[in-house]
């Protein structure tokens, strides 16, 4: 019998003075039978990081033509491809050919430091990549805290993320690697 995916509702508030975004999201995220609560929780903050009523969360882990997010246009081209994880250079291409702009974020540690290293010299030829970095400390602490239903304040300002759940509240900047 194959396992379906845990439903997760969450309640986002977005603060982000540096792009002047004041809003509520009410979101519902699938969390596949493979994917870990630290990755979840990255998911939710890349939304929030790039939070609009166009960007949306996509099939995800299920299929290998969609990123984890992305935002359309009206006329349905492809203006935002967000990748998490340690994608491959094939599957970069691919993206950087498809969307105006794509971000991947990485997190953990170990395996991100390695692929990092392996991709640094074959990237650079992909102009409307960007790549950041978020340390195993802060995706844990955020993993910590998944439940069926969460209430998420994260306000961004000169880059600094403060990111309050719960009894959790953590102040971070991702890394920004390319």
């Amino acid at each position: 019998m194959a396992l379906s995916a845990t439903i997760c509702k969450a309640e986002l508030n977005v603060i982000d003075m540096d792009r002047h975004y004041y809003q509520q999201h009410s979101l519902t995220l699938a969390q596949h039978p493979s994917e870990t609560d630290e990755r979840l929780m990255v998911r939710l903050l890349a939304f929030a990081l790039h939070a609009s009523e166009s960007l949306s969360f996509t099939k995800g882990l299920s299929t290998d033509d969609e990123p984890d997010l992305w935002q359309k246009s009206l006329s349905d081209d492809i203006e935002l491809w967000i990748e998490l994880g340690l994608p491959s250079e094939k599957r970069l291409k691919k993206a950087c050919g498809r969307s105006q702009q794509v971000i991947v974020y990485t997190y953990g540690t170990g395996g991100a430091d390695m692929w990092w290293k392996q991709m640094q010299s074959q990237i650079s030829r992909f102009k409307n990549l960007t790549i950041r970095h978020i340390d195993s400390d802060t995706t844990q602490a955020m993993a910590g805290l998944v439940e069926r239903s969460v209430d998420v304040q994260v306000s961004i300002q000169d880059k600094e993320i403060t990111w309050n759940c719960g009894e959790l509240n953590l102040s971070f900047m991702p890394e920004k690697l390319y």
